[in-house]
């Protein structure tokens, strides 16, 4: 009975053509539902509100004491506030890579005929979506302020780009440190310090002649000051390539660095 069983069965999916799973199919399936778990969990109405209370908080404090040292504040802000809100895409990253490892997700897909890109991929375009959609907010909120950008269209588009640049390379080493240690919380607990840290030591709020005269080199010279310079001056009266190479450096490093951690933690067997 069972031999007739298996026969006939063989012959009814005889007809049928080969699996052939393709890793698009599978990428776009996994970013879809990311996307859509963020929509209905209103991470993504918390992506446009992040930016807000960022121009709010920087802007409305110092906009005064800025003014009489003759500094227009909403084009000298408007930078930090991007970088920080892509900081909390790379925080988001960390904790969604953290929790399908904890919740044996991530093995789960290993075990299945899926691309070992594909997760970290969906993640990352996931990840994405979150820093186009804080980003657009973020200059929304910034015109109602009174940045705008002087330099013209394809200035705006290198500001745009470089700025999600900037996003996706943290969000890759994010997402490596979140798949290592499996801990939403301490994962948090962990990058909201340096964020800080570097956010603050930075030439984004205040000019460098606002720190002691000790602390400057490195206030000058750490990432976020440097990502500042850049942005500030594509949005103004053009980035020169004396100023941009910093920067680039600085990107492309860090992706040197992470890309590769990202991809064995997320292709790695736990």
């Amino acid at each position: 009975m069972t031999t007739v069983s298996a026969v006939a069965a063989d012959g009814l999916f005889h007809a049928l053509p080969p699996a052939r799973p393709s890793s698009f199919a599978q990428w776009r399936a996994l970013t879809g539902r990311i996307v859509r778990t963020m929509a209905l969990r209103g991470e993504l109405a918390f992506a446009v509100v992040t930016p807000l209370v960022f121009t709010l908080g920087f802007y409305l404090p110092l906009r005064y004491v800025m003014k009489f040292r003759g500094i227009d504040y909403a084009q000298f802000v408007m930078p930090i506030i991007v970088l920080q809100t892509m900081s909390f895409t790379m925080m988001s990253n960390a904790q969604l890579a953290a929790f399908e490892a904890l919740t044996g997700l991530h093995s789960r897909l290993q075990t299945m005929p899926i691309g070992s890109l594909v997760p970290l991929g969906s993640r990352l375009s996931a990840g994405l979506v979150r820093s186009v959609t804080s980003l657009a907010a973020a200059i929304g909120f910034g015109y109602l302020i009174g940045f705008r950008f002087v330099a013209g269209f394809w200035e705006a588009a290198l500001f745009c780009g470089f700025s999600l640049a900037v996003g996706t390379v943290l969000a890759i080493g994010a997402d490596a440190l979140g798949s290592l240690t499996k801990s939403p919380e301490a994962l948090s607990q962990a990058l909201t310090l340096p964020t800080l840290i570097f956010g603050m030591l930075s030439c984004g709020f205040v000019p460098e002649s606002g720190f002691p005269q000790w602390i400057r080199p490195f206030v000058r010279n750490q990432p976020i000051s440097q990502f500042s310079f850049a942005l500030r001056d594509m949005a103004a009266h053009g980035v020169s390539w004396q100023v941009a190479w910093v920067p680039v450096v600085w990107v492309s490093g860090l992706a040197v660095a992470f890309v590769p951690l990202a991809i064995w933690a997320s292709v790695r067997r736990s």
